[in-house]
């Protein structure tokens, strides 16, 4: 991602003045100028010069009265350095500064000029935090947009073979998921994806305080492999761990399952039940 800006001190970038833009809106900044993000119970410090600060989808936005007595914000990033800056035109109520899924996360510091004088500031802080919540099946869960996602012409060897994984942003600044991994007693485990090991897609937005499914684009649950467990009449049961990789900061987040298999030897076939360890 470009940003507006680098390697500026922090009173240089204060002063350093630019466009205007304008965009839409969750961590939260009360009217005293205090950041709670995403619902959290420790606020930072700040000015009230600003009604609300939050983040929503990619975007860090700032409202304030129309009648405010400053004419420019500047964000500053974590490490003192300048973000961004946004001239606040006459009757204005909100300036946005697109993060994108490649930002640095932590405090970022948002500060109100008037001329070259600091007016106000506050802080926020924006961090990522992904969870993986579910993992299912076509058989099991019909009601998702499987052919959506995979098209209609698909077989369903595809659809009783594919996953989808559930995963959740609890945190307060977006991310995305950029690779998907099954290992463990799966049939067909998979530790090297092709591509992201999702379907048709490098990367997965996750916005914060929100659920996205990732869909794979191996079959996890298809055909048994040498080294996979697969169904027979007289049942299996095992665990798998599912990894999703994210952009902010090359994490890794991973969660594991508990698996039973029963019935016939067919994985098509087979009675597949998930339950979270």
């Amino acid at each position: 991602m470009t940003r507006d800006n680098h390697h500026l001190s922090r009173r240089t970038a204060l002063r350093t003045v630019a466009g205007a833009a304008l965009a839409s809106v969750a961590g939260c900044l009360d009217s005293n100028g205090s950041t709670t993000p995403n619902g959290s119970e420790s606020p930072a410090d700040g000015s009230g010069v600003f009604q609300q600060v939050t983040v929503d989808g990619t975007a860090l936005v700032v409202e304030f009265a129309a009648d405010s007595e400053f004419d420019q914000i500047n964000l500053i990033q974590p490490n003192g350095e300048l973000f961004g800056q946004r001239e606040v035109a006459a009757g204005s109520q909100q300036v946005s500064f697109d993060l994108g899924t490649s930002y640095s996360p932590g405090e970022y510091e948002v500060v109100a000029l008037k001329g070259e004088e600091e007016a106000g500031d506050a802080t926020i802080a924006v961090q990522p935090e992904i969870q993986v919540r579910e993992v299912g099946l076509y058989r099991n869960n019909p009601d998702k947009p499987w052919d959506e996602v995979y098209g209609d012409t698909e077989t369903n060897r595809l659809k009783n073979g594919e996953a989808f994984v559930t995963v959740e942003n609890t945190g307060s600044g977006p991310d995305a998921a950029i690779e998907l991994i099954f290992s463990g007693d799966v049939p067909n485990p998979v530790d090297d994806p092709r591509g992201s090991g999702m379907y048709e897609t490098e990367q997965v937005l996750i916005p914060p305080g929100e659920t996205r499914d990732l869909f794979s684009n191996s079959y996890p649950f298809g055909s048994e492999s040498d080294e996979g467990m697969g169904c027979s009449p007289e049942g299996n049961s095992g665990q798998f761990t599912v990894t999703v990789e994210t952009q902010i900061g090359g994490n890794q987040v991973s969660n594991t399952f508990d698996v039973q298999y029963s019935g016939s030897t067919e994985m098509s076939d087979c009675e597949v039940s998930i339950t979270e360890a």
